[in-house]
């Protein structure tokens, strides 16, 4: 399907001004919960600008130049171990499937398109030369021509967001109408007015599987990854609704009415349906919080790659780090600060949450984080060296713990590879001297 097509009929499905839409068929009204509108957005800024390669001048780099060395020799370690294990098709995560949560017990989705995006990204930031990435982009392109059918899969957010990130990190503009179609399947895959919404509701906001599962904060940080890396304004009214999920996915109660919501300030993994959180589950409670608690009043646990999550949305958002969610969000970041496991989680999606935090670390514009005991953390020089300690021998890394498929290889090396890619870019303020951002409107 061409990228005018696409845009007409995003036109055509357009809710008309003024007329209140039904209820989309999809959303069960007695899984929606009413909850008080979020605090407004008293100051904004424009967030730092996507940056698509690691530092070439050392000048314009947080860490001494010994350290990058030793990064840079990882990071391209990974890079050729992932060039060297490219599928059949050209990418990676062949064979691969995944499980939404939203689904059934015994189905699964193909995943490969979505590792395959963040892959080519991953090789793409290194510098490589575009001659190398030329499987992976021909494997992409056959996807978005149709033949993979992830429009109508329950991981095409994901599938969507990963395609648009990696076709944007080639900054070259023969994708541009590519990653500008991906950009407006993303805008309709947010759950908001169109499908009968209002801002009360606890659904609002938010993105989930294929937009027929309900909002969860993950698909909802990876499709604000996907607008941030195509240079869409923080403007947007997409980043604008997605506030309204961001605050009620945190344990915070000036700003969260849930009544499961605790006051620490970090996030769970989703406000929807009464509200999850997968840090509960593995404490024991249950994902919703509520077994196992002796007459207790539930609050669900916030933990580390949700809170990196939500505080690095709210800033593509514009939020400024002395907005109350943000700062509260930082709090819970410094009093769980770790770079050896996914607070909350153990082992448990550790991948996933060292590449979330890195984006985080980065968009913060912070060197060090400092704990409310006094001790100061540089994360990029704690980072990279907890990354180099975990990388096998033949480049690449893995996680034991093989839950979210981080037990694959090829994914577990994609992550830790972006991640080093955040520590090694040039530092935010060497990138910008006035305040500007351009891309998509």
């Amino acid at each position: 399907m061409t990228y005018h097509c696409l845009v007409l009929i995003l036109a055509l499905s357009c809710q008309p001004a003024g007329e209140e839409m039904p209820l989309d068929t999809r959303i069960k009204p007695d899984r929606i919960t009413i909850l008080a509108k979020p605090e407004p957005v008293a100051t904004r800024q424009i967030p730092f600008p996507p940056c698509h390669r690691i530092a070439t001048d050392p000048a314009n780099m947080a860490i001494p130049e010994e350290e990058a060395v030793l990064f840079r020799q990882a990071m391209r370690r990974g890079v050729n171990w992932l060039l060297e294990h490219q599928d059949a098709n050209g990418g990676w995560g062949g064979g691969a499937t995944a499980k939404p949560t939203t689904q059934p017990d015994g189905w699964a989705s193909p995943a490969a398109a979505a590792i395959t995006g963040l892959g080519l990204k991953a090789v793409a930031q290194s510098g490589a030369p575009t001659a190398s990435l030329e499987p992976a982009i021909s494997r992409l392109e056959r996807a978005t021509r149709g033949d993979f059918g992830f429009e109508n899969d329950p991981l095409s957010n994901y599938i969507m967001a990963a395609v648009a990130s990696g076709l944007a990190s080639l900054d070259d503009p023969a994708y541009q109408e590519t990653i500008e179609a991906g950009v407006e399947l993303l805008r309709k895959n947010q759950w908001d007015g169109q499908e009968g919404l209002f801002i009360e509701q606890d659904w609002y906001g938010g993105a989930g599987y294929g937009n027929r599962g309900r909002p969860d904060l993950s698909n909802t940080q990876m499709m604000l990854d996907a607008l941030h890396d195509a240079g869409v304004s923080s403007n947007d009214e997409t980043f604008q609704r997605a506030v309204v999920f961001l605050s009620r996915c945190q344990n915070r109660q000036a700003s969260n009415s849930a009544d499961w919501c605790g006051n620490d300030g970090g996030f769970v993994y989703t406000a929807a349906n009464g509200g999850e959180s997968l840090a509960s589950e593995v404490a024991g409670h249950g994902r919703h919080g509520n077994e196992n608690l002796n007459g207790t009043a539930r609050s669900l646990r916030s933990y580390g790659s949700m809170t990196y999550a939500g505080y690095k949305s709210m800033l593509y958002a514009g939020l400024q780090s002395d907005d109350p969610r943000v700062s509260a969000a930082m709090d819970w970041l410094r009093d769980n600060w770790s770079t050896t496991e996914n607070p909350g989680l153990g082992q448990q999606g550790f991948f996933y949450y060292v590449y979330t935090m890195s984006r985080a670390l980065y968009a913060s514009g912070l060197n060090d984080i400092t704990e409310t005991n006094g001790e100061r953390h540089d994360w990029r020089l704690e980072l990279g060296q907890a990354l180099i300690a975990r990388q096998s021998k033949d480049g690449s890394w893995v996680n034991p713990a093989s839950r979210w498929l981080e037990g694959r290889k090829d994914l577990a090396t994609i992550y830790a590879v972006l991640a080093l890619e955040e520590i090694l870019k040039p530092t935010p303020h060497a990138m910008v001297s006035t305040p500007t951002q351009q891309g998509i409107k």
